[in-house]
């Protein structure tokens, strides 16, 4: 007799959901394979070590650089007895082919990066012998003191020896120290630049003055030159009016050099109590003093800087 129609139904149910299972089960790991694929987990990888006395900066998972390329990571970081020389092991894994650049001369150094972050960073082979045999693309035997030995006899791997960079506390002691030395030689700077400031700034002020006293002699030499030009005009004049003129000449020339000798005394007066004087005006005054005494030494103006003296009438003459 033939099934029921129910139960035929069923079976089929049955088979769609355990194929749906199968395929999800095989979309899955093709999944997993391409991922570990990308990411290198089916990767061979050879086991190193090495030894440093500080941990500080290293963790575990970080990767380890060789040439510029991430060549492996840390798998360990544990801490050596109290007696031993170094003080932290430090285990990491080579993913293939970078072990195959790593020889007997190859040394791993802890590098310091950024302000508080150290790298372990792999130099390439030159010399000696490989560290890694491999066997069907994975590595079967290491070189243990100069010899290859399986690696079921070495798990820890392959020794490199270390060239570690001081740590940060290390490096954050020795700057302050450094600074701490250059304090005093930083204060001795402070206070002199301090002396420079008030000496522009006296400098400044010392300026201020002597154009506000060169404004004052310039406005100070107006009369002399309106006086010079009066005096320039009326030498000038027709010979019948010298006569009548010269006694108008002599005042407003005894006025202007009045003038001038006030004018020249105030610049004295500066050029000796401002050492920063502009040498133009010192060369002013002296050629004023010169232009003076010039001035007197003339024939035609002789007689208005002669001294005053008393005179009286002579003796009538006496009579025989």
């Amino acid at each position: 007799m033939n099934a029921p129609a129910p139960e035929r139904g069923e079976r089929w149910v049955g088979v769609f959901v355990v194929g749906a299972l199968l395929l999800l089960v095989a979309g899955f790991a093709y999944y997993l394979y391409h991922t570990a694929e990308r990411r290198g987990w089916l990767v061979p990888r050879c086991p190193y070590y090495t030894f440093v006395q500080s941990a500080e900066g290293l963790e575990v998972g970080e990767p380890v650089k060789m040439m510029g390329f991430e060549i492996g990571a840390i798998t360990s970081i544990e801490a050596e007895p109290p007696g031993a020389y170094y003080n932290v092991f430090v285990g990491i894994e080579i993913k293939r082919p970078y072990y195959g650049y790593i020889w007997a001369d190859s040394k791993i150094k802890v590098a310091n990066v950024g302000l508080l972050g150290r790298q372990l960073e792999i130099s390439k082979g030159v010399t000696g012998l490989p560290t890694v045999k491999d066997f069907n693309d994975r590595p079967s035997e290491v070189l243990v003191n100069g010899k290859m030995v399986s690696l079921a006899e070495a798990p820890k791997g392959v020794f490199l020896l270390p060239e570690e960079s001081p740590s940060v506390t290390e490096r954050a002691e020795k700057l302050l120290g450094q600074v701490e030395g250059a304090l005093p030689n930083i204060v001795a700077l402070t206070n002199q630049l301090n002396d420079v400031f008030a000496n522009a700034n006296g400098l400044l002020t010392n300026s201020s003055a002597v154009m506000l006293t060169l404004d004052r002699t310039v406005a100070q030499l107006d009369p002399v030159i309106s006086n010079a030009t009066v005096i320039t005009g009326n030498l000038t004049g027709p010979t019948a009016a010298l006569e009548g003129q010269i006694a108008m000449l002599v005042l407003g020339l005894n006025e202007t050099l009045l003038n001038l000798a006030a004018i020249t005394s105030n610049l004295n007066v500066q050029v000796q109590s401002n050492d920063q004087m502009l040498s133009e005006i010192s060369t002013l005054v002296t050629n004023s003093d010169d232009l003076v005494q010039g001035l007197k030494r003339h024939w035609l103006l002789r007689g208005a800087f002669k001294s005053k003296t008393t005179t009286t009438n002579a003796p009538a003459p006496r009579v025989k």
